[in-house]
């Protein structure tokens, strides 16, 4: 989890950058890409562990 947010973090300053300074476009389109896979990773991790059921 601690990873997941660390990425979340890193994903919005490369955003913030990107946006900001001029000529460093591509640090937004990495923070969206990093952004967009922390999500889809996320959500792996997430239907992975709902799946799991105690066999009584």
């Amino acid at each position: 989890m601690a990873l997941f947010l660390f990425l979340i973090l890193v994903a919005i300053v490369l955003g913030l950058i990107g946006a900001v300074v001029h000529g460093l476009t591509y640090l937004l389109i990495i923070g969206i890409v990093l952004f967009v896979a922390d999500l889809v990773l996320f959500g792996r991790h997430w239907s992975r562990r709902s799946h799991r059921h105690l066999v009584r």
